[in-house]
């Protein structure tokens, strides 16, 4: 057996030098994981890790997916596809996602370019306010506005603003949906957008300065043209966050017999429970190919952005505003207080007026709602159910994320890249198709357990690290890139074990960005509204679904004063975020300028 061992190969020049390795292993190539056999007796401990994260990345992300496509395929698709209430839900989700999206790439683009090509005083702060929709869930953001425009707006009606008393809120409708989800996605076209100029060559711009161009012909004929796959990219993400979005359709499109497909899955299922599945299911389908073609248009934006460009590694100069800088700053500020500050303070005078109707004054303002909140059971206990389960969801995951992103970026195996690309799927398609996914999956008793986790908090944790996995490894693959290769391979050639290597040498470099990505996973499961609204059960409510339903019943106040709570929580993650921003490599925090 020995004599049949091929020699070990050293570090990258150093050519074949036998016996550099334990004995039993064979070199780590190109592909990955590729153990000789045992050492020692004992497996190779990189492979059972591998096909522990296989196990658990297939099960909780392929497999529920490829039932609901089985499910969703059968007879009941062509009865959903006949249904004239479908026909007319997709193609107001069509439509409404349509129209969001012109707005997110006319608001998010221009605020990008602002930013980005111009020297603003705070910058960073004008870049966090511009990422807060995006850091609040869609149906608190959805009940701010609704606190806003109402009859009893704290903000409006001392200004005399405020549309009369029983007035129908113009929000519960298309164009009101249209507007409140192209602000929020507004962010995924910044983020693109900013990207994208940040990767255009600086030079090119110089030379077009010093040939006497002006900023607008620079912008008109060098720039834009260069960021047009990013645009496309952002639009495309923006499409397919607006169809799949449920908190807005659901808050305005139900009361205003406006439909989208995110509502009626849950009207149906809601109704009618698990004798539906088939037919929710089929619905489900049909926004994952809606949010198929928004992907596939991503992904070929991104293709055709591939151009090589000579550049000397310099990145564009801010154009100095000079004489107009006051004038584009206030610009900048007025939107921001529009779309992400006034809303938030609406809501924060509905959570202290004392009763519906009542104008807030300094003498009537009370804690009382929140008191009120907090001393209902229901409403504690989601807090509760919501702070584990993030939690939850935030301490497992980069267990996983952090090996696999090890295996995909250091050890380049061709297996893990197969799992990172599974573990994206069900962060790109809509939560509800995750949620039917896991119904489906779950609802049948465990093979060999005869336990079902439907109605259980089981189902929601394990939705939510289905859906929230890419959330962590993107920012564990953008540490691992960052490592120095050498410093395992040293390790390695020193006789350290790869378990060990993992644990002793990679680990520690990796965790401020495994923090970064379990603060943004909680960040965004504490709020989630998208995937628990199908699986709550009594006892299991999160905070996401308790605010909706307090709204739904009519304790706007109520709902109001849990929001500001919950708002409050996001934004301590996402300070506990910024105190690692020095430690994290460009890009990992959304909101870093």
């Amino acid at each position: 057996m020995a004599a049949n061992r091929s020699p070990s190969r050293g570090p990258a020049g150093s050519g074949n030098t036998p016996g550099r390795f334990p004995l039993g292993w064979r070199p780590f190539g190109r592909s990955g994981w590729q153990p000789f056999g045992r050492s020692g007796g004992a497996l190779d401990g990189q492979r059972i890790l591998l096909a522990v994260i296989a196990v658990y990345v297939v099960g909780l992300c392929a497999l529920p997916l490829l039932r609901l496509f089985t499910e969703g395929t059968g007879g009941d698709l062509w009865t959903a596809l006949s249904d004239p209430a479908t026909l007319a839900a997709t193609r107001r989700t069509v439509v409404a996602g349509l129209g969001a999206t012109a707005l997110s790439v006319v608001l998010g683009g221009s605020m990008a370019l602002l930013v980005a090509l111009t020297n603003p005083r705070l910058k960073t702060l004008l870049v966090f306010l511009l990422l807060l929709p995006m850091l609040i869930p869609a149906q608190i953001s959805a009940l701010a506005w609704l606190e806003l425009t109402g009859p009893s707006s704290t903000i409006l009606g001392p200004l005399g603003l405020a549309p009369p008393p029983g007035t129908r809120n113009w929000l519960y409708s298309r164009e009101g949906i249209i507007l409140l989800m192209g602000i929020e996605h507004s962010t995924m076209v910044f983020l693109a957008v900013r990207a994208g100029l940040r990767a255009l060559p600086g030079d090119l711009v110089e030379a077009a300065r010093a040939a006497g161009a002006g900023p607008f012909t620079i912008l008109w004929h060098i720039i834009l043209p260069l960021l047009r796959p990013s645009l496309v990219a952002g639009a495309a993400l923006a499409f397919v966050a607006a169809i799949g979005n449920f908190g807005i359709p659901a808050l305005l499109g139900i009361p205003g017999r406006y439909t989208l497909l995110t509502a009626l899955v849950y009207q149906r299922l809601s109704g009618f429970g698990p004798s539906v599945l088939g037919e929710v299911a089929a619905l489900s389908l049909i926004l994952a190919a809606l949010a198929g073609v928004g992907l596939l248009l991503q992904a070929i934006a991104k293709g055709k952005g591939r151009v090589a460009i000579a550049s000397d590694g310099t990145t564009i100069a801010p154009y100095e505003l000079g004489r107009w800088r006051l004038a584009v700053e206030a610009l900048v500020w007025v939107v921001l207080m529009v779309i992400s500050v006034i809303p938030l303070f609406a809501l924060i005078g509905a959570s202290l007026i004392p009763a519906l109707g009542v104008p807030l004054t300094f003498s009537n303002a009370s804690l009382t709602n929140y008191a009120t909140a907090l001393g209902t059971g229901a409403v504690r206990r989601s807090f509760l159910n919501s702070a584990w389960l993030a939690g939850a969801a935030a301490l497992v995951t980069p267990l996983v994320a952090v090996p696999l992103a090890y295996a995909v970026v250091i050890r380049q195996s061709r297996v893990a890249r197969i799992l990172d690309t599974l573990a994206d799927i069900p962060f790109a398609l809509p939560g509800i198709v995750v949620s039917i996914a896991c119904i489906l999956t779950f609802l049948p008793p465990l093979p060999g357990l005869g336990v079902s986790l439907y109605g259980t908090a089981w189902i929601i944790l394990f939705a939510y690290l289905a859906r929230f996995l890419a959330l962590g490894l993107r920012p564990a693959v953008a540490g691992m890139a960052n490592i120095d290769p050498a410093l395992e391979e040293a390790g390695r050639i020193a006789g350290v074990g790869p378990l060990r290597r993992l644990t002793r040498i990679i680990l520690p470099m990796a965790a401020p960005t495994a923090a970064a990505g379990s603060l943004l996973i909680f960040m965004s499961a504490y709020n989630e509204l998208t995937v628990s609204a199908l699986l709550w059960s009594t006892g299991h409510e999160t905070i996401g679904v308790m605010i909706f339903n307090l709204y739904d019943e009519g304790e706007a106040t109520a709902a109001s004063a849990a929001s500001v709570l919950s708002v409050l929580a996001t934004l301590a993650a996402a300070g506990a975020a910024s105190l690692l921003a020095r430690r994290l490599p460009k890009g990992v925090l959304p909101w870093q300028a």
